[in-house]
C-alpha cells in the first residue's frame, strides 16, 4: 500500500479477465452443491484459481495479485493507522458485480495473510456482506477450511447466523465437511442465546447442524454440539426425523450409541409415527434394534399405518428374538 511520506501513487489496471464470485464451482474435490472445475490458470502461472459460476466480476487476477504483492503490511503496525491513495481506498471498498468484496476474494484465493490484514482493517458490517450466492467471508473461510481466518472473523463479532443460498450457516458448512477447528471457533465464541439460535437454525432442506453432522457421520462434531447443549431430539423439517432416526437409517452404530448415551429420546416419532425401532426393524438391522431395545424402546408403539415394529420384522429370527412372547398380540 502507498503510505504517507510521498510514496508514488499506483494505478490499478482493471482488465477483461475476471475473478469469479463465490465458491459454487471451486475446483477442489469436496462437493458443495453444484460445483464445476475451473480450467483457467491465473496470468502469473501459479496454481489453479478458485472460480465460481459467475463471470462478471470487475476485479482481475492481476489486480488482486498486484495489490497483495505491493502491500507491505509490516510498514504499519495497525492497518487503520495507514494512509491510502483514493485509488487504493476505492479498490479496497469495491463490491464486484457478483457481490464479492476484496475480503471474499482474498479468502477464495487462499491469500490468508492478506485476509487477516483486511479483517484488521475493515469494520464488522463490511465483513458481513453476502455475495450473490449469499455467502459471507465466514462461509468461504469455513468451506475452504481456514480456521485462523475463521478465528479472526469471529473475534471481530461477525454474524454467525447468516444463511447462504442453500440456507446453510457457516456452522452447517463445517458440520457437512467435518471441519472441527472451524466449528470450534464458532461455537466457543457465540453467546449462549446466539448459540442456541444457531443450533436450531434449519437450512432449506429442514436440517439443523446436528442433522448435517449425523448424516455425514462426523462423530467428533456431534460430540462438540452435544457439549454445547444441542437439542438431541430436534426434528428436521420435512419428515420429522431426529438425529437418532438418521443414524439408524445409516446403520451407524457409533452414532446411535452416542445419541442414546447422551439421552436422546429412543421413542421419538417422525411425522408418520415411526420410531427409530420401526426404522431399524424395517431395515432388518438386528444389532441396532437390539441397542434400541436395551435403551428401553417401546415395542408396541404404532405408526400411522397402525404398524408396530414387530409387524415390520418380516420373519427375521434375530429381530423376532428381541420381542418377548408377551408382546406378541394375536388377533382372531
Amino acid at each position: 500500500m502507498a503510505r504517507s511520506g510521498g510514496e508514488k501513487e499506483r494505478k490499478f489496471e482493471l482488465e477483461d479477465n475476471r475473478i469469479d464470485s463465490g465458491i459454487e464451482s471451486i475446483s477442489i474435490s469436496r462437493d458443495y452443491g453444484s460445483l464445476d472445475s475451473s480450467e483457467e490458470k491465473d496470468k502469473l502461472g501459479t496454481e489453479e484459481r478458485l472460480d465460481s459460476a459467475y463471470v462478471s466480476s470487475s476485479l482481475t487476477v492481476d489486480s488482486l495479485g498486484d495489490l497483495i504483492e505491493e502491500c507491505i503490511i509490516s510498514d504499519c503496525e495497525n492497518p487503520t493507522d495507514c494512509e491510502y491513495t483514493e485509488e487504493e481506498v476505492n479498490f479496497l471498498t469495491t463490491v464486484t458485480e457478483d457481490g464479492d468484496t476484496i475480503l471474499h476474494l482474498a479468502i477464495i484465493h487462499e491469500e490468508q495473510r492478506f485476509a487477516h490484514w483486511l479483517i484488521d482493517l475493515f469494520p464488522q458490517e463490511l465483513m458481513d456482506i453476502q455475495n450473490n450466492l449469499y455467502q459471507t467471508p465466514l462461509h468461504l473461510a469455513t468451506y475452504l477450511n481456514q480456521p485462523t481466518v475463521v478465528k479472526g472473523l469471529v473475534e471481530k463479532k461477525v454474524l454467525l447466523e447468516l444463511q447462504d443460498q442453500e440456507g446453510n450457516t457457516p456452522l452447517h458448512v463445517a458440520c457437512e465437511h467435518g471441519f472441527l477447528e472451524c466449528a470450534s471457533e464458532m461455537v466457543h465464541s457465540a453467546s449462549p442465546s446466539k448459540l442456541a439460535n444457531m443450533l436450531e437454525t434449519q437450512n432449506w432442506r429442514g436440517l439443523t447442524c446436528l442433522h448435517v453432522a449425523t448424516l455425514h457421520k462426523h462423530h467428533r462434531l456431534m460430540r462438540l454440539l452435544m457439549k454445547k447443549g444441542v437439542d438431541l431430539n430436534i426434528q428436521e423439517g420435512t419428515s420429522g426425523k431426529t438425529a437418532l432416526h438418521m443414524a439408524v437409517e445409516l446403520h451407524d452404530v457409533q452414532a446411535v450409541t452416542l445419541l442414546l448415551n447422551r439421552g436422546a429420546n429412543v421413542d421419538a416419532a417422525m411425522f408418520n409415527g415411526c420410531t427409530a425401532l420401526h426404522l431399524a426393524v424395517g431395515r432388518q438391522d438386528a444389532s441396532i434394534a437390539n441397542l434400541l431395545c436395551q435403551a428401553g424402546a417401546d415395542k408396541m408403539i404404532r405408526n400411522m399405518e397402525d404398524e408396530t415394529a414387530l409387524d415390520l420384522a418380516d420373519g427375521n429370527d434375530d429381530i423376532l428374538a428381541l420381542f418377548p412372547f408377551d408382546d406378541i398380540q394375536i388377533n382372531f
